[in-house]
């Protein structure tokens, strides 16, 4: 059991480089800025308190619902993401990004 356990969070541990993008319009339309680090404010580097869509390019995020790492979690793997439902969010505010 501890050895399965200990498998899956290796696969969440990203060693690498990380980047990705974030945009005000879902379908990727919009302002779009790039993050390759952690943003514990994205509001006030985006300009915007909601993010409708976004592309992870390299590297595993999480997507904190309110600022400080506060809030609802979601987990965002390499792939894109059209609309904020499609990871998991019931709404398109956005506090702070981390990578892992």
């Amino acid at each position: 059991m501890n050895e399965m356990l200990g498998a899956e969070l290796q696969q969440l541990t990203h060693r690498g480089s990380s980047r990705l993008r974030i945009y005000e319009r879902e379908e990727f339309r919009g302002q779009m800025m790039e993050f390759t680090e952690d943003c514990p404010q994205v509001h006030e580097e985006f300009n915007y308190h909601d993010i409708h869509s976004c592309n992870v390019l390299e590297g595993h995020w999480i997507f904190y619902e309110q600022p400080s790492y506060r809030g609802r979690q979601y987990y965002l793997r390499p792939g894109e993401y059209r609309r904020y439902t499609e990871w998991g969010a019931v709404t398109p505010k956005g506090g702070d990004i981390t990578d892992q």
